[in-house]
């Protein structure tokens, strides 16, 4: 079955690189992002593992768990973070999930259901739809999902400005227009009216349409 946004993200138990995983309980209250590799020792996922590795500071900043997973088994892994490491000037420094049988990218529809076997054998070509960022939030629903061609690394930074804007338009009747980054103006979802926005925003909102209001981001 298909998996949508809104949908109560697939739970799991899995071995990764810092353990034993209970996927809902690991995401606890937190924010998290599941980001997927077809297989080790590629070159586009060593970069971004890197960044990822760079970018943990970021994520914790707004209370974000991340995990990866990767299509063969989690020696596999650590033999790899060596690499990531001399690579890109990072530790690896979050878990990394070994789904030998094609389990996790199966209850993530990253692989037909009825798909067969384990990772023995498997190759990046057959394994190229495990390239996906699921962002979950603390609900344990699936708040984005992205997937990527094996050729073009993920950007990380708007990444990190799509939870930006989800955990800003959870807490406020707001909604983040096109190329928005945080700071910049926000628009009024259409459900506030006019008087109930002028009440909430004391300072005054700019109007270009009935349904297009824009107001000073929200502290």
């Amino acid at each position: 079955m298909s998996l949508r946004i809104n949908d109560i993200a697939p739970d799991f138990k899995a071995t990764t690189t810092q353990g034993e995983m209970q996927f809902h309980e690991w995401v606890g209250d937190s924010w998290a992002v599941l980001f997927s590799h077809p297989k080790d020792f590629t070159p586009v996922c060593t970069t971004e593992l890197g960044m990822v590795a760079h970018l943990m500071p970021e994520f914790e900043k707004r209370n974000c768990k991340v995990v990866g997973l990767s299509i063969d088994p989690v020696d596999n892994h650590a033999e790899w973070a060596n690499d990531i490491e001399e690579t890109q000037g990072a530790k690896v420094n979050f878990p990394m999930i070994g789904d030998t049988d094609l389990a996790v990218a199966k209850a993530y529809d990253m692989f037909p259901t009825d798909m067969s076997g384990t990772s023995e054998g498997r190759t990046a070509a057959t394994n190229a739809t495990v390239r996906s960022v699921y962002i979950i939030g603390p609900d344990k629903r699936i708040k984005l999902i992205m997937t990527y061609p094996m050729t073009t690394g993920r950007n990380f930074d708007e990444i990190l400005r799509v939870i930006d804007s989800m955990q800003l338009t959870a807490q406020h009747q707001v909604a983040t227009p096109v190329n928005w980054t945080d700071g910049n103006e926000v628009i009024i979802v259409p459900s506030v009216s006019d008087a109930e926005a002028e009440k909430k925003y004391p300072q005054g909102f700019r109007k270009v349409k009935p349904y297009l209001r824009f107001v000073e981001q929200p502290k």
